[in-house]
């Protein structure tokens, strides 16, 4: 490179370095949108510690608002299979897949956009062998470096006295290489403000990975604890089938010796069509259940989940975390997502602002051209320029304008829907605190309901026995007990049920995991 080049090149460089040090990001710097004040999740306070019942799942939960979330929070419920059925849905469920592979491609896009801060550089070689007519005279290379002529031949004309041939066409290699530099010095911040945005885009897939893992975790929870629900309920039916059908033997058998009466058979024939028609729904949403666990596992329909669940295997965490709303907003995902859209829109309007002013770049080129390879950097055959360019839109009928207002217009759109995600994150977090409370007041009432209706059935079958009451007042008394029986078991289910919907509500503990790894990966 001679000298001349290379001060030009210097120059035009601590040019670009000084307009792009000096230079500023133009459009509105984030600031995370205003939430109303909140201290709670309910206008009169909750109470610390839930109502307990004597029996399983029936324990008093106590709220801690310093406990934090532990990552693995659904190992809470000290279940072995709990546990593996999760971490297999981790491991195999498509989603995950998808949610990394979105990440993956916003933090590439990031890497993209941030090659635009530093200069391009090319390096060409063209050969080339090249006929040139006679005809197009001038066109030719002319005299080389070694001082051979390259050129068409032109003889005298037919008004000189010339004859045929008057020119001749020339044949020749031509070998040409150049190194191109080009640089976009970055004078408004239109690239830094593009980054700015697909960053905020790539934390925003990292936050909706996290989400899907949240919500991944919740799903297989909620479906083993009603695994366990349906377990418990067809066993109880089955029990009151069973039962009934050897009452319906028996009453068989006393007809025919003449102790009871047809319409004692009746009516109990009739209870045990009522009990055996409670059990096919109830196999049904167990199949289909486990169809959804297989499902959630990434597995096939036709091979089976060895894990299995009843209300037994899960025990009931007795402390609950319970954060502030400020602390919501931090945690969980899905606000943290819509917090990340917020701050990409405000990137973009600096990116509609910066495409409405001047536009500058810097290209230069260095290189050299013979008719011999061995001859393109001699001094006769190198060749540079060093180009600069300023380019302002004038007219555009208003296009860069609008692009503008649009941006502006999605950024209130992206701060009105953080805000909406927010406040129903807190109904989420209110409505399941809420029913937590009720839920352990209803398990207490269930136990009582099961004590009383199994007392009372029983009181009952010895005065039948007895003669003192007839067949009708029995079947009623087992009717009664078999539903307090499946409204006890709905009860215990769903305060595990609310347990593992308040540690989603809360965001789930992604930020407590190992080493910042994310499961499954």
């Amino acid at each position: 490179m001679n000298r001349p080049m290379a001060r030009g090149l210097r120059t035009a460089v601590a040019l670009a370095c000084a307009v792009w040090l000096g230079g500023c990001a133009v459009g509105p710097d984030y600031a995370r949108p205003a939430l109303a004040a909140s201290e709670g999740f309910s206008p009169k306070p909750l109470p610390e510690v839930t109502a307990s019942a004597p029996v399983a799942a029936g324990g008093a939960q106590r709220f801690v608002r310093t406990q934090d979330i532990q990552a693995e929070w659904w190992k809470l419920f000290q279940s072995k299979a709990l546990d593996a059925v999760i971490e297999k849905a981790f491991a195999a469920n498509p989603t995950v897949e998808s949610a990394q592979a979105a990440l993956r491609i916003a933090q590439e896009n990031v890497r993209a956009q941030r090659g635009f801060f530093y200069p391009t550089v090319q390096a060409s070689y063209s050969p080339a062998r090249t006929k040139i007519a006679g005809n197009l005279g001038g066109n030719s290379p002319g005299v080389q470096g070694n001082g051979t002529v390259i050129s068409t031949t032109a003889n005298p004309s037919a008004q000189e006295g010339g004859t045929a041939p008057f020119n001749a066409p020339v044949i020749y290699n031509f070998h040409t290489a150049q190194l191109t530099v080009g640089y976009t010095p970055d004078v408004f911040g239109g690239n830094r403000r593009q980054v700015e945005a697909l960053e905020a885009q790539a934390t925003y897939q990292q936050l909706q990975l996290e989400a899907t893992y949240l919500t991944l975790a919740a799903n297989v929870a909620a479906a083993a604890i009603q695994e366990a629900l349906l377990r418990q309920q067809i066993a109880s039916t089955r029990e009151i089938v069973e039962l009934n059908t050897q009452s319906v033997a028996l009453l068989n058998r006393q007809l025919k010796a003449g102790y009871a009466s047809r319409l004692d058979l009746a009516l109990q024939e009739n209870a045990l069509a009522q009990a055996s028609q409670l059990l096919p729904p109830l196999e049904k949403q167990f199949e289909q259940n486990r169809n959804l666990l297989r499902a959630l596992t990434g597995g096939v329909q036709d091979v089976e989940l060895p894990q299995t669940f009843d209300l037994a295997s899960l025990q009931l965490p007795e402390s609950l975390p319970l954060s502030l709303p400020s602390q919501v907003v931090a945690q969980r995902p899905d606000v943290r997502a819509a917090e990340e859209q917020v701050h990409a829109a405000s990137a973009q309007v600096g990116v509609a602002i910066a495409a409405r002013l001047p536009q500058f770049s810097i290209d230069a080129t260095w290189g050299g051209a013979a008719s011999q390879f061995s001859q393109m950097f001699l001094n006769s055959g190198r060749f540079f320029s060093l180009t600069g360019n300023i380019a302002q839109p004038l007219f555009d009928a208003g296009v860069l304008k609008s692009r503008q207002r649009a941006a502006e217009e999605a950024l209130k759109q992206a701060q009105a829907q953080y805000r909406a995600t927010a406040i129903t994150a807190f109904q989420n977090v209110a409505d399941t605190l809420q029913a937590i409370h009720s839920d352990a007041r209803a398990l207490r009432a269930a136990v009582e309901l099961e004590r009383t209706s199994r007392t009372s059935m029983e009181l009952i079958g010895r005065q039948l026995s007895k003669g003192y009451v007839d067949r009708l007042a029995l079947l009623t008394a087992q009717q009664n007990h078999h539903q307090a029986t499946m409204a006890l078991a709905q009860a215990q289910a769903a305060r595990l049920g609310d347990t593992a919907a308040l540690f989603q509500a809360l965001g789930g503990g992604w930020w407590n995991r190992v080493a910042q790894a994310s499961p499954g990966e």
